[in-house]
């Protein structure tokens, strides 16, 4: 395999203004009712000692992807060039188990019954631009690269979990953050 791209999540940085989510669906030409990145708010703690942090989120391009593996069509695959987990929507036939095999919830369903979710806006990669979610955050809260590159600029950590996801949050917040994840 070669780099793994990823994202880095800044999560005293990020303030809920939704951008990202606006500039995925509207360059992806999302459909109503689809988010393909989604900022939550994450309440942390118990009253009267309670914090809220944001977390911005997408699929995760796991190192390990479970929806590949759940997949009967192989219309799921992990690009061996750069880690991006992509769908080939002609092979999806709509049994929605990579859904089900999904840790994070990120896998979503048109209205025509075939999957959809990030792909990185490889139409932008290609023409080496960033992808629209981080070129258009107006605080820097998001970051993209290589995980190497992004653990060097950082002092950041990758998630943990099985399918390894493809995300970094700064080594402070990462361990008071990860219980309270909004994934299965």
């Amino acid at each position: 395999m070669g780099k793994q791209l990823g994202f880095y999540l800044d999560l005293d940085r990020c303030v809920q203004c939704h951008a990202c989510e606006v500039a995925c669906k509207s360059h992806n030409e999302v459909e109503s009712g689809i988010m393909w990145r989604q900022v939550v708010g994450i309440w942390i703690g118990h009253y009267p000692d309670l914090i809220q942090r944001t977390m911005s989120f997408s699929c995760m391009h796991c190192g390990e992807p479970s929806c590949i593996d759940a997949c009967p069509t192989e219309a799921i695959t992990k690009r061996p060039e750069d880690g991006i987990v992509v769908v080939d929507q002609d092979k999806c036939n709509g049994c929605e188990a990579c859904a089900e095999a999904c840790p994070f919830g990120v896998i979503h369903f048109g209205q025509d019954g075939i999957m959809q979710k990030c792909d990185l806006c490889l139409d932008r990669l290609a023409l080496g631009k960033q992808p629209a979610c981080i070129e258009t955050c107006p605080s820097e809260a998001l970051r993209f690269g290589t995980l190497e590159e992004l653990c060097r600029q950082t002092s950041a950590q990758q998630l943990a979990g099985p399918t390894e996801p493809s995300m970094l949050i700064s080594s402070e917040r990462r361990s008071i953050l990860e219980p309270f994840l909004p994934w299965k």
